[in-house]
């Protein structure tokens, strides 16, 4: 490969082709099918309790949560975005050596938290979080906010790309220190309560 072709690849907003539409094609694909599988699965397309004019919630511990655009935890999606580049640019380019371009891992990253969002709402991901997490009253997002949850992960993914990873890894620390901080969760509570909870931590969580 030659040295342009190579460094082309390691940029994202590159279009020189009807090729390159293809990621973001599949990106914009992606998010509008998870918002019609989401509302098929019988989730409401925004909060209840507001109109549309209210975009967002920064109680984390109201009944406005998951149901905005965005809400505290459009952050940890934010930081979703950083671990999408940084695990899936070591797994396809450093391990499999495919030699895959920034757009397609972008389109990666918005199509897997995507499925994730998907995941997330199903039945039994949102009875895991009522049963192991603070979040008893939880009973799945608006579309509104899963929307906003995937978009905020492809903010994270650009910041991420734009950063490099020493000021990145900065930055998504930063992030997880104010979220525990603020709301007190994270990214990392947040996994560890979903896999394995603690009762401790559930207990700090209370309001």
């Amino acid at each position: 490969m030659t040295e342009p072709s190579s460094k082309r690849r390691d940029e994202l907003f590159v279009i020189d082709s009807k090729k390159d539409i293809l990621p973001w094609f599949f990106s914009i694909a992606a998010i509008v099918y998870a918002a019609f599988q989401l509302h098929y699965m019988g989730r409401i397309w925004w909060c209840e309790w507001d109109t549309p004019l209210h975009f967002w919630t920064f109680d984390a511990w109201s009944k406005h949560t998951s149901q905005h655009f965005i809400d505290p935890y459009f952050f940890t999606h934010v930081l979703h975005g950083f671990l999408f580049l940084w695990l899936s640019n070591l797994l396809f380019n450093r391990i499999l050596k495919l030699d895959i371009s920034k757009a397609w891992l972008f389109a990666i990253a918005v199509i897997g938290e995507s499925a994730w969002e998907i995941l997330e709402n199903s039945p039994m991901i949102i009875e895991k979080y009522r049963e192991n997490t603070a979040s008893l009253d939880y009973f799945g997002d608006s579309v509104a906010n899963s929307i906003g949850d995937i978009i905020g992960c492809a903010i994270g993914f650009i910041i991420a790309f734009e950063l490099k990873f020493r000021r990145a890894l900065i930055v998504f620390l930063a992030i997880e220190i104010l979220l525990v901080v603020t709301i007190r969760d994270s990214l990392l509570i947040n996994i560890v309560m979903l896999i394995y909870p603690i009762e401790a931590i559930k207990h700090w969580q209370t309001p």
